[in-house]
Parts: C-alpha cells; sequence; structure tokens
C-alpha cells in the first residue's frame, strides 16, 4: 500500500470534520454513526453480490473473493 498524499490528507481531515460536526462534536456518537454506516454499506454490498451473476462473475473474482 503507498502513502496517502498531502491532498488525499487533506480530504481526509475535511472528512473527518464534517463527521464530528455533523454529530454536533460528539466524537463518540461521529465514530458510532461510521460503525453504522459501514454496516449498511456492507450489507448493500452483500445484497449486491448476491444479485450478481455467477456467470458474469466469473474470471472477475479471485479465488479467496469468491464464495
Amino acid at each position: 500500500m503507498r502513502p496517502a498524499t498531502a491532498s488525499e490528507l487533506d480530504v481526509l481531515e475535511a472528512a473527518t470534520d464534517q463527521v464530528i460536526a455533523a454529530c454536533d462534536g460528539n466524537t463518540r456518537a461521529a465514530v458510532r454513526a461510521l460503525i453504522v454506516a459501514k454496516g449498511l454499506l456492507e450489507a448493500e454490498l452483500a445484497e449486491a453480490n448476491a444479485a450478481t451473476s455467477k456467470g458474469y462473475a466469473r474470471g472477475r473474482l479471485k479465488k479467496s473473493e469468491q464464495s
């Protein structure tokens, strides 16, 4: 994995500030919100994977990614 560039770090800092601001400065609430969002995204990804044809995905996934 390559190190992040200064520009990427600036974007990450801005996103971090936005999440904390959206939670009225409460960092614990910000972490909780991110954990919930991650769970929702994982569920959405699982649904998309389940709906994807095995024939369409053939050859596009590594052996460890196939289930």
